[in-house]
């Protein structure tokens, strides 16, 4: 399977929501809303299998901390997006191995600018489902390191989930270049903060490490990890953590909500653990085995 998803055409003719329902070839935003304006919007990625959303209730909180963060007005309840999503997934009978793209932007202006002040139609709610595979297909992945820093808080904190993704972007491309999966982007110190798209961690000597939240989003898979690793007993430590202890582990892994968890194999050319190893170490293996079993999630009301 593609490391990256080829489009699925079951995809075509589907309903979307865009502020209520509409089709995917249809689905249009104005050219003076905010996310065309600025990028000016915040999203979440949804996972849905077996009839069943996976963490919605982590995703929709974080959904509308990060609109409250940058003052949206008229934020929707998270009822109503409840609502949206349920509803658009009904509309197509979606109920397994589907993504959720989900964007909640400012909104349209009255005139194209940049000031919030502009914004007075209140926000616009896009929830755009599609049939699509994990992200890394079989879950073993090769990384480089970007040139490209991930922001600081004293520039754009993490914690925001916005649409301004232009240097994961970047650093993508350089991955891409590189024929690698996805790039570790650093911290403006030089230590580690995540991939483009995912979160890191490693373990060595048994101890399962991740960099502190500092310039990465914490991710909600990210929290999952760490509190599952802690119900089974292997030792957990958040910190600051430089390319070589990554290099040099005895085992690597990323965490996001369509890559679960996937295990690392090379970084920068830098095989990671023993060169006979074949599959995922010990403890990122117990970790995935335990992941699918004790993940929260919530039902669809209109599954039977």
């Amino acid at each position: 399977m593609a490391k990256y998803n080829q489009p699925d055409p079951r995809n075509a003719g589907t309903w979307c929501w865009v502020n209520g329902l509409v089709r995917r070839e249809e689905a249009r935003v104005s050219v003076l809303d905010s996310v065309v304006q600025g990028g000016d919007a915040v999203w979440e990625g949804l996972r849905v299998a077996d009839g069943r959303i996976y963490q919605m209730e982590e995703h929709l909180r974080r959904l509308q901390e990060s609109a409250h963060t940058l003052m949206f007005s008229d934020i929707p309840s998270t009822d109503e997006v409840k609502q949206a999503v349920f509803k658009t997934l009904e509309a197509n009978g979606m109920t397994d191995g589907v993504h959720i793209r989900l964007t909640l932007t400012r909104g349209e202006k009255s005139t194209s600018g940049m000031d919030p002040r502009l914004n007075v139609h209140g926000c616009t709610l896009i929830v755009l489902p599609e049939y699509k595979g994990a992200v890394y297909g079989s879950g073993e992945i090769k990384l480089v390191t970007s040139s490209i820093r991930r922001n600081g808080p004293s520039y754009l904190d993490s914690k925001i989930h916005h649409n301004n993704l232009l240097n994961n972007i970047l650093a993508k491309i350089q991955a891409n270049h590189a024929g690698a999966d996805d790039a570790v982007m650093l911290d403006d110190r030089g230590f580690l903060a995540e991939t483009n798209a995912t979160n890191v961690f490693l373990i060595r000597d048994g101890v399962l490490g991740t960099p502190f939240g500092h310039a990465c989003l914490p991710g909600i898979t990210r929290g999952y990890t760490l509190d599952l690793a802690q119900k089974l007993g292997i030792p957990v430590r958040e910190g600051d953590y430089s390319l070589t202890e990554l290099y040099t582990a005895d085992e690597a892994f990323t965490t996001g909500t369509m890559g679960g968890l996937a295990h690392i194999v090379e970084v920068d050319g830098r095989r990671i653990g023993p060169a006979d190893r074949q599959g995922p170490g010990p403890v990122t293996a117990q970790l995935q085995a335990a992941y699918a079993q004790h993940i929260p999630y919530l039902k669809l009301p209109f599954q039977s």
